[in-house]
């Protein structure tokens, strides 16, 4: 063939090609296979449903492997029934309870199964909803604790639209979401500095930002940045005594993204949830330990009154009365039989083998890294399954963390570095989230390749900045 000839084709000509080949061309003997993939207008012509999926396969093959990402809480693996059960609903509007009342019952029986182990008093009657994540879940519990303010601000004669802002406290470790809502919703975000000895809110350090424009006090169990649970039962003590001089009592909503779903099963004496009384609501990931593929979030209150009604809408068009509390609206009901599913597959001590197996990684994977004798351990999965440590200067390393990141994305794994936030900027740490797809086996393949690298980056050669033109910090590698 001519060089011409292994062009890319046009669309045009690969209608005409189409019509001689038919459809019992092999893949990758079709012209098809030479069209480009389109970036910013529509192919002209169709092509193939077989050519097409394998094209954009392979495109995909180029990225890293979900299960060697190891940085990331959300959830890799469910079993091929689940993924089945999934693919088969995935056409169902998950908003529209009227046509589909049997998706709107297995969504109702997730929220009371949760609502049970978070120990709500159906007495109470509690509320809760399905989301499309726990972001969604957040801006939902604060949305709820800015309305019930603004509503004891009116009754007490506090102009809402004075020079004060509401402001809403939270540890320095908040997820971006957060920022999310007090941008969204014109929120002053107070944030409460971790230390060294306080990688997590403490109620000595909570009470110091809350007054009478504190819509809520959020806790979070399992800080993003090193999985440290916040002192939810002393704040809730602080917030008990110091609701009692004030006439603009102030609640508690625990965004519980990662430790909702690991907490009752590893530690179900921990009094953080609704056995607390100023905890008003809860959210949680279900596609984190939750064990469900990216899209489906919970988010339950304690009350009725802790959910105001304005935050209840009624729609009628979908062919009944129906009730919506989230801020998305029309979106698969695929998610939440996934999780329905996971209930009823694994059960209470089917989830409690899964997160304590988590656990046993996570803790063998810290003793790994602590065998190195170069990391100081900021956190060992103490809490929930994660690991966070930093570089020991006394080491006397050349290179750093960012180095040792790079190195261990040659093998796949993705371990990020990053500095811890505010009041501990100075600090760079690398992370392990340990998940339920991730084995012993691959954990030592792990920690193996880690220490491999760390050789590599000891015995390389540093090129200075005054000596090239890249910058100091680079690495020549021997040997390989």
């Amino acid at each position: 063939m001519t060089d011409k000839d292994t062009k890319l084709v046009s669309t045009e000509q690969l209608s005409e090609m189409n019509s001689k080949t038919g459809y019992t061309t092999p893949i990758f003997g079709s012209y098809a296979t030479d069209v480009e993939m389109p970036e910013t207008k529509l192919n002209h012509d169709p092509i193939e449903p077989r050519i097409a999926s394998e094209v954009i396969r392979e495109y995909l093959g180029t990225e890293g492997n979900a299960h060697q990402n190891l940085c990331t809480f959300v959830q890799t693996y469910m079993e091929p029934e689940a993924t089945e059960l999934m693919k088969d609903t995935l056409e169902k509007n998950a908003i529209d309870k009227d046509e589909y009342p049997m998706t709107a019952d297995l969504e109702n029986r997730c929220v009371r199964i949760i609502q049970d182990l978070w120990h709500a008093d159906q007495n109470e009657q509690p509320m809760g909803t399905s989301t499309v994540g726990s972001s969604e879940a957040c801006m939902l519990g604060g949305l709820a604790a800015l309305f019930r303010w603004k509503a004891l601000a009116k009754a007490a004669g506090i102009d809402i639209y004075s020079s004060h802002r509401p402001n809403l406290v939270i540890t320095s470790g908040y997820q971006i979401c957060w920022e999310k809502f007090c941008r969204y919703w014109d929120i002053e975000m107070r944030e409460v500095p971790m230390d060294a000895d306080h990688l997590y809110m403490t109620p000595e350090q909570c009470m110091k930002y809350v007054d009478d424009h504190t819509i809520a006090v959020v806790c979070i169990l399992g800080i993003t940045y090193t999985g440290r649970y916040d002192d939810v039962k002393g704040v809730d003590a602080a917030l008990t005594e110091y609701n009692k001089h004030t006439n603009m009592p102030v609640r508690i909503h625990v965004d519980a993204a990662s430790g909702g779903m690991v907490a009752p099963f590893i530690e179900p004496d921990l009094e953080w949830d609704f056995r607390l009384p100023n905890v008003w609501s809860i959210s949680t990931s279900g596609h984190k330990y939750g064990l469900v593929y990216p899209g489906i979030g919970w988010i339950e209150w304690r009350s009725k009154e802790a959910l105001p009604e304005d935050l209840i809408f009624w729609v009628s068009y979908l062919g009944g009365q129906e009730a919506t509390m989230a801020i998305n609206f029309s979106r698969s009901a695929s998610q939440i039989v996934g999780q329905y599913y996971v209930f009823m597959r694994n059960g209470f001590e089917g989830y409690k083998e899964i997160q304590q197996r988590t656990m046993d990684v996570a803790h063998h994977l810290v003793e790994g890294i602590k065998a190195l004798g170069i990391f100081t351990m900021y956190e060992e999965a103490t809490e929930i399954p994660i690991l966070c440590w930093s570089l020991d200067p006394a080491a006397g390393k050349k290179w750093t963390l960012y180095d040792l990141d790079d190195r261990l994305r040659m093998h796949g794994w993705q371990v990020p570095a990053y500095p811890l936030p505010a009041n501990m900027e100075k600090v760079t740490c690398q992370r392990i989230v340990t998940r339920a797809d991730l084995s012993m086996t691959m954990a030592d393949k792990f920690l193996k390749d880690m220490a491999a690298e760390i050789k590599n980056l000891d015995n390389a050669s540093v090129i200075g900045a005054q000596d090239s033109n890249i910058s100091a910090g680079s690495f020549n590698h021997t040997g390989r």
